[in-house]
């Protein structure tokens, strides 16, 4: 998101706490696709993240008056995507659910999805393939490693930006993210060698 982009939204914020409600609404059209793309990639199911986008919105209309102008409205609407994503892992762990089922990216906005158009059948299927491998091991992550990778290498935020928003410190960061890559690593070789091994016998 561009410099404009996060002080047009940060200004449409200080509008909504100041009593104007189209305000917000300009906020929900403006920023509803990529809070709900982040919350797609961090939970399994569509169902889940939309009611997740839901409840982020809400909480930004119950929290008008807590906004403090000093920060990004970027940064603190993430800081409630990190906390609702958590505490969804956390809820779903306590009342012993059944486990998250992985969904295709059939249910993701059709900006996400590779365009057939300008390739080959066979390199889209091996492209969207890898994708899906790619999103299967991200959701093995444990939640703040999971979390933490999608808000650097998708959202694109910096390190204080990220503890910002998941109230920790750039070192913790740095740490979750190297853990991180280290899981996905051995994670997306367990399935290449599943997949070997399943094609010899």
């Amino acid at each position: 998101m561009s410099e404009e982009n996060q002080q047009m939204d940060t200004k449409l914020m200080l509008r909504f706490t100041q009593g104007d409600d189209t305000a917000f609404t300009e906020l929900m059209e403006r920023n509803f696709p990529y809070v709900m793309r982040t919350i797609q990639r961090f939970v399994a199911n569509f169902d889940d993240a939309e009611d997740i986008t839901q409840e982020v919105f809400l909480r930004v209309y119950n929290s008008r008056k807590n906004y403090v102008p000093s920060a990004h409205f970027r940064t603190w609407i993430y800081h409630i995507i990190s906390n609702l994503c958590i505490n969804h892992i956390r809820d779903h762990l306590r009342h012993r659910m059944d486990p998250l089922v992985y969904e295709s990216d059939s249910n993701m906005p059709q900006s996400s999805i590779p365009d057939s158009r300008q390739e080959s059948p066979s390199h889209w299927l091996i492209r969207q393939e890898a994708f899906d491998k790619v999103k299967e091991a991200l959701l093995a992550l444990p939640p703040k490693q999971r979390l933490a990778v999608i808000l650097a290498k998708y959202e694109d935020l910096s390190y204080q930006e990220i503890a910002e928003a998941m109230d920790t410190t750039p070192e913790a960061v740095k740490s979750l993210l190297n853990r991180a890559r280290i899981n996905l690593r051995d994670l997306l070789l367990k399935k290449v060698q599943s997949k070997s091994d399943f094609l010899v016998k």
